[in-house]
Protein backbone atom coordinates (compact mmCIF):
# COMPACT_ATOMS: atom_id res chain seq x y z
CA UNK A 1 0.00 0.00 0.00
CA UNK A 2 1.50 3.32 -1.11
CA UNK A 3 1.58 6.35 1.16
CA UNK A 4 0.13 9.51 -0.32
CA UNK A 5 2.15 12.32 1.19
CA UNK A 6 -0.43 14.91 0.17
CA UNK A 7 -3.10 12.98 2.10
CA UNK A 8 -0.82 12.26 5.05
CA UNK A 9 0.59 15.76 5.44
CA UNK A 10 -2.53 17.70 4.63
CA UNK A 11 -2.34 21.43 4.12
CA UNK A 12 0.86 21.92 6.12
CA UNK A 13 3.27 21.58 3.21
CA UNK A 14 1.66 24.22 0.95
CA UNK A 15 1.15 26.45 4.01
CA UNK A 16 4.88 26.28 4.69
CA UNK A 17 5.63 27.25 1.09
CA UNK A 18 3.21 30.19 1.25
CA UNK A 19 4.72 31.37 4.54
CA UNK A 20 8.16 31.24 2.94
CA UNK A 21 6.95 33.25 -0.05
CA UNK A 22 5.31 35.83 2.23
CA UNK A 23 8.56 36.16 4.20
CA UNK A 24 10.33 37.04 0.93
CA UNK A 25 7.73 39.70 0.13
CA UNK A 26 7.90 41.24 3.61
CA UNK A 27 11.71 41.18 3.60
CA UNK A 28 11.65 42.95 0.23
CA UNK A 29 9.40 45.62 1.74
CA UNK A 30 11.81 46.12 4.64
CA UNK A 31 14.81 46.26 2.30
CA UNK A 32 13.13 49.03 0.29
CA UNK A 33 11.95 51.09 3.27
CA UNK A 34 14.08 54.05 2.15
CA UNK A 35 13.49 53.74 -1.61
CA UNK A 36 11.50 56.74 -2.87
CA UNK A 37 8.26 55.72 -4.56
CA UNK A 38 8.42 52.07 -3.44
CA UNK A 39 4.99 50.54 -2.82
CA UNK A 40 4.78 47.93 -0.06
CA UNK A 41 3.28 44.59 -1.15
CA UNK A 42 1.66 41.76 0.76
CA UNK A 43 -0.48 38.72 0.12
CA UNK A 44 -3.75 37.48 1.57
CA UNK A 45 -2.48 34.24 3.12
CA UNK A 46 -5.93 32.76 3.76
CA UNK A 47 -7.15 33.44 0.22
CA UNK A 48 -3.98 31.95 -1.29
CA UNK A 49 -4.19 28.85 0.93
CA UNK A 50 -7.85 28.42 -0.02
CA UNK A 51 -6.91 28.72 -3.70
CA UNK A 52 -4.21 26.07 -3.35
CA UNK A 53 -6.41 23.76 -1.25
CA UNK A 54 -9.27 23.88 -3.74
CA UNK A 55 -9.43 20.56 -5.59
CA UNK A 56 -8.35 20.61 -9.22
CA UNK A 57 -11.21 21.20 -11.60
CA UNK A 58 -13.47 22.82 -9.02
CA UNK A 59 -14.64 26.28 -9.81
CA UNK A 60 -14.68 29.32 -7.61
CA UNK A 61 -17.76 31.40 -6.92
CA UNK A 62 -16.78 33.79 -9.70
CA UNK A 63 -17.17 32.84 -13.33
CA UNK A 64 -15.37 34.77 -16.05
CA UNK A 65 -16.09 34.87 -19.74
CA UNK A 66 -13.63 35.95 -22.42
CA UNK A 67 -14.96 38.57 -24.80
CA UNK A 68 -11.68 39.13 -26.64
CA UNK A 69 -8.97 36.69 -27.71
CA UNK A 70 -6.35 38.60 -25.70
CA UNK A 71 -8.18 38.25 -22.38
CA UNK A 72 -6.82 35.96 -19.68
CA UNK A 73 -8.96 32.95 -18.80
CA UNK A 74 -8.84 33.60 -15.04
CA UNK A 75 -8.00 30.02 -14.05
CA UNK A 76 -5.34 30.90 -11.52
CA UNK A 77 -1.99 32.55 -11.84
CA UNK A 78 0.77 31.59 -14.21
CA UNK A 79 3.45 29.41 -12.69
CA UNK A 80 1.59 28.99 -9.40
CA UNK A 81 2.68 32.43 -8.23
CA UNK A 82 0.75 34.15 -5.47
CA UNK A 83 -1.40 37.22 -5.91
CA UNK A 84 0.29 40.21 -4.33
CA UNK A 85 -1.60 43.33 -3.37
CA UNK A 86 -0.42 46.74 -2.35
CA UNK A 87 -0.45 47.64 1.34
CA UNK A 88 -2.41 50.78 2.20
CA UNK A 89 -0.28 52.93 4.53
CA UNK A 90 -1.58 54.37 7.78
CA UNK A 91 0.60 57.47 7.33
CA UNK A 92 1.59 58.57 3.85
CA UNK A 93 5.19 59.49 3.14
CA UNK A 94 6.38 62.61 1.32
CA UNK A 95 8.53 60.58 -1.09
CA UNK A 96 5.68 58.20 -2.06
CA UNK A 97 7.10 55.19 -0.21
CA UNK A 98 4.32 53.18 1.49
CA UNK A 99 6.58 50.97 3.67
CA UNK A 100 6.00 51.48 7.38
CA UNK A 101 8.81 49.90 9.39
CA UNK A 102 6.77 48.99 12.44
CA UNK A 103 3.94 47.44 10.41
CA UNK A 104 6.37 45.44 8.27
CA UNK A 105 8.38 44.25 11.28
CA UNK A 106 5.20 43.13 13.05
CA UNK A 107 3.91 41.33 9.95
CA UNK A 108 7.32 39.70 9.39
CA UNK A 109 7.51 38.50 13.01
CA UNK A 110 3.96 37.13 12.98
CA UNK A 111 4.69 35.35 9.71
CA UNK A 112 7.91 33.90 11.20
CA UNK A 113 6.00 32.56 14.20
CA UNK A 114 3.33 31.09 11.94
CA UNK A 115 6.09 29.53 9.80
CA UNK A 116 7.59 27.89 12.91
CA UNK A 117 4.16 26.58 13.94
CA UNK A 118 3.57 25.12 10.46
CA UNK A 119 7.04 23.58 10.49
CA UNK A 120 6.46 22.00 13.91
CA UNK A 121 3.12 20.55 12.77
CA UNK A 122 4.74 19.17 9.61
CA UNK A 123 7.60 17.72 11.69
CA UNK A 124 5.09 15.99 14.00
CA UNK A 125 3.31 14.54 10.97
CA UNK A 126 6.61 13.08 9.73
CA UNK A 127 7.37 11.66 13.17
CA UNK A 128 3.91 10.07 13.24
CA UNK A 129 4.43 8.54 9.80
CA UNK A 130 7.85 7.28 10.86
CA UNK A 131 6.36 5.66 13.96
CA UNK A 132 3.63 4.05 11.88
CA UNK A 133 6.15 2.66 9.39
CA UNK A 134 8.50 1.26 12.05
CA UNK A 135 5.59 -0.08 14.12
CA UNK A 136 6.47 1.72 17.35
Amino acid sequence: MAISFSDALGIHEPALQLRSRRAEVLANNLANADTPGFKARDMDFKAELDRIARPAGSSSNVSLSKTQSGHLDGNGLAGGDVALGFRIPNQSSIDGNTVEDQVEHAAFMKNALDFQASFMLLNKKFKGLSSAITGQ
